[in-house]
């Protein structure tokens, strides 16, 4: 089952939170993200630092919930016209977005300031919802479609752990064959026989 996604603030306390992430982000870019301080933001946002401590308990609670807002999709997968097309272009994309700069630090930020891993949870809420998107479209051109688990298992995981433990040069490549590798085992769990251009490859050494 997919984790459910975290219920948006409405409100006086979805305002407070827009004006507190806007200031975030704005004062990250002027005079960087390690001399940030919460009274600097306070002022930014135009609210009291008592306000900030309250919702968000520290500097470093506050950068996580900015990062996991940053880190939400802003569009739909693409629609290509086949299972294997969207995943290649949904996987590519992900791996592209997480493994830039801007992404890393978000990534960076969202774990750091998750003592309960809620974070995280919403994180993987997100890519779910994505895959879930693509499977469903599938299912109506008559495809078959893997568990979202599985992708979670074969495609994202993956791609999270290099970012965060082996943080070397990933590529489109690199998304697409473990894009195939989940096709792969679809296949096997299906009883089909694979074809070829599915067969599971082997990944270079990564880049050091």
């Amino acid at each position: 089952m997919s984790p459910k996604p975290m219920a948006r603030p409405g409100g006086r306390s979805a305002r407070v939170q827009e004006s507190v992430h806007a200031a975030v982000r704005e004062l990250v870019g002027e005079v960087g993200r390690d001399a940030l301080t919460v009274p600097m933001v306070a002022t930014r946002a135009g609210v009291t630092p008592s306000t900030i401590y309250r919702r968000w308990g520290d500097l470093q609670e506050l950068l996580s919930d900015v990062a996991v807002e940053r880190l939400r999709p802003e569009t739909d997968p693409a629609d290509l016209g086949s299972l294997r097309a969207d995943l290649d272009a949904w996987a590519e994309q992900f791996l592209d977005e997480m493994a830039s700069p801007p992404g890393r630090a978000y990534i960076r930020d969202a774990l750091l300031g998750d003592p309960d891993g809620t974070n995280a949870g919403q994180c993987s809420a997100y890519a779910a919802e994505q895959i879930d998107a693509v499977l469903a479209r599938a299912v109506q051109r008559g495809e078959p479609v893997p568990e979202t688990e599985l992708l979670i298992d074969r495609v994202v995981a993956p791609i999270m752990y290099r970012i965060l433990f082996r943080p070397g040069r990933l590529d489109a490549a690199y998304a697409r064959e473990l894009v195939t590798n989940a096709v792969y085992a679809l296949q096997i769990e299906a009883g089909a026989r694979p074809t070829q251009a599915a067969a599971p490859r082997r990944s270079k050494k990564p880049d050091s």
